[in-house]
C-alpha cells in the first residue's frame, strides 16, 4: 500500500522559509511524477512544483524562484525548500505521486504565512 506522509509545515513569518517533506512507502519516489500541491480555503487546489523520475523540474510561476523541489531516492523523499513566503502562501500543502494514470496523495501540511 503506497502512502505519502507530508511534514514540516507550520506557522512562518512572511518573508520566511519552509522545508517540506514527502516520505513515501509502499513504493519509490523514483519512479513517478512527484508534485507538491495546494489548496487554499476557497480556492482549488493547484501545482506547486513537480519533479520527474528523470529529474526535470517544473514550477507554478507563483512559485518561481522562491521555491526548489528535490527528490532524495535514497531516502524516499521529496521536498519542498520555500522562502520568501507570503500570506497568500498560506494553504494546506499535499504530496503527489503519479505513474501512468495512477495517483496517490498525502494528506496533507498547514502552511500559514502570517503578515
Amino acid at each position: 500500500q503506497v502512502q505519502l506522509v507530508e511534514s514540516g509545515g507550520g506557522l512562518v513569518q512572511a518573508g520566511g522559509s519552509l522545508r517540506l517533506s514527502c516520505a513515501a512507502s509502499g513504493t519509490s519516489v523514483s519512479l513517478y511524477v512527484m508534485g507538491w500541491y495546494r489548496q487554499a480555503p476557497g480556492k482549488q487546489r493547484e501545482l506547486v512544483a513537480a519533479i520527474t523520475s528523470s529529474g526535470s523540474t517544473n514550477y507554478a510561476d507563483s512559485a518561481k524562484g522562491r521555491s526548489t523541489i528535490s527528490r532524495d531516492n535514497a531516502k524516499n523523499t521529496v521536498s519542498l525548500q520555500m522562502s520568501s513566503l507570503k500570506p497568500e502562501d498560506t494553504a494546506v500543502y499535499y504530496c503527489h505521486a503519479a505513474m501512468w494514470g495512477i495517483n496517490y496523495w498525502g494528506k496533507g501540511t498547514l502552511v500559514t504565512v502570517s503578515s
